[in-house]
């Protein structure tokens, strides 16, 4: 009974490797028959793709500049004084009285003479006293009349006025202005006749002639202050650097 078991267990063993062998063999026959001959195509093997642009660099932060180190130095040389000079320009003259116009006919007055009055008036005859400019006994034109003229009390331009834009670009010039006193004493309408050449030391001037120069004013002959016009030049200069 064992060998027959044995025998037929080797039988089914060879009928398995003989269904194996022909199946193996089926497969080579077939694959042989139809030449297949599995190729890897470029396509497969090496594919391109775009890759996206890089992003430009951002620039590198700002750094403040060095701010330049302050070295402290030996004191600035004293300036020169400035020198006004002050001008005395004559009085306005004061305006002509109006003509008066001439009677159309004789007066019919019982007067025995007619010519100048003995009293001062505004006539053109020859009065005794008038506001002309011709040769009466006195007047406030240009005439010789016995006023007095206006007296300067108090007001200057120092050194320490010169304006700091001008003193640091070494800019100097002289300046002449008109302006006038009044009845008060008091400078006013100050102007340039005369520039320096720069509009600072222009203004400068007049400004501090304006609000600091006083005046005894001007008088007439009866001793009543009067509007005089006067003039002042104004040197602003430095002393060279060394």
């Amino acid at each position: 009974m064992r060998q027959g078991y044995h025998q037929e267990r080797r039988h089914r063993i060879a009928s398995a490797v003989a269904v194996l062998l022909l199946h193996a063999g089926l497969g080579i026959a077939l694959v042989t028959a139809l030449g297949f001959t599995p190729v890897a195509t470029p396509e497969d093997s090496l594919r391109t793709f775009d890759l996206p642009a890089p992003a430009p660099p951002s620039p590198p932060p700002l750094r403040p500049a060095p701010r330049p180190e302050r070295k402290s130095g030996a004191a600035a040389p004293p300036n020169r004084h400035a020198r006004p000079v002050e001008l005395v320009a004559p009085p306005v003259p004061a305006p002509l009285p109006p003509l008066l116009a001439a009677a159309p006919i004789a007066g019919p007055g019982a007067d025995a003479a007619a010519g100048a009055a003995p009293l001062p008036g505004p006539g053109t005859g020859a009065g005794g006293v008038g506001q002309g400019t011709g040769s009466g006994a006195s007047g406030s034109g240009t005439g010789s009349g016995g006023g007095s003229p206006a007296r300067l009390l108090r007001g200057a331009i120092r050194d320490s006025d010169y304006p700091r834009a001008a003193r640091r670009g070494r800019v100097e010039g002289s300046v002449t202005v008109r302006f006038t006193v009044d009845p008060a004493g008091r400078a006013t309408g100050c102007a340039v006749t005369r520039s320096s050449g720069s509009a600072e030391l222009d203004a400068t001037t007049c400004r501090l002639i304006e609000a600091r120069y006083r005046y005894a004013p001007a008088r007439d002959a009866a001793g009543r202050p009067v509007v005089e016009l006067r003039g002042w030049r104004q040197d602003w200069w430095l002393e060279p650097r060394r």
